[in-house]
């Protein structure tokens, strides 16, 4: 039985099957449905879990390559939101680009797993190494 990590077999089985090049997006509680995608919904109420909580959790066991947001999320939270995001981040390589240009990638992911964060614009699209 697992007892660290990932628990959620949903979760465990969509990243599984990511390989390289391939994306994930992770969403806020907002974001649209995409019906070409998996959508694997681990939100249960507004805040819980943040796309930085699935995130954190992901980086010791999965190589991302590339991470893509909305440069409106510069524009739309605080200093101190942007920090957070960005010590998540970490090395990684960032791009932001334009909301419209992020939504375009989303249909090529693997899957997107939404979660319950309320950050304007804290979505992100992980490439696998």
């Amino acid at each position: 039985m697992l007892q660290t990590g990932i628990l959620n077999p949903h979760v465990l089985d969509l990243v599984a099957r990511i390989r390289h090049t391939n994306t994930l997006v992770i969403a806020d509680w907002a974001f649209p449905y995409w019906p070409e995608i998996e959508t694997v919904d681990i939100s249960l109420c507004k805040g819980i879990p943040t796309v930085l909580d699935v995130l954190d959790l992901l980086t010791p066991v999965f190589k991302i390559g590339r991470i893509w947001q909305a440069e409106e999320f510069v524009n739309t939270n605080s200093t101190e939101n942007i920090t957070r995001f960005e010590k998540s981040f970490g090395h990684i390589p960032l791009t932001r680009e334009p909301h419209l240009e992020f939504k375009k990638r989303v249909p090529h992911a693997i899957g997107l797993i939404r979660t319950g964060d309320p950050t304007p614009y804290g979505n992100i699209i992980l490439e696998s190494e």
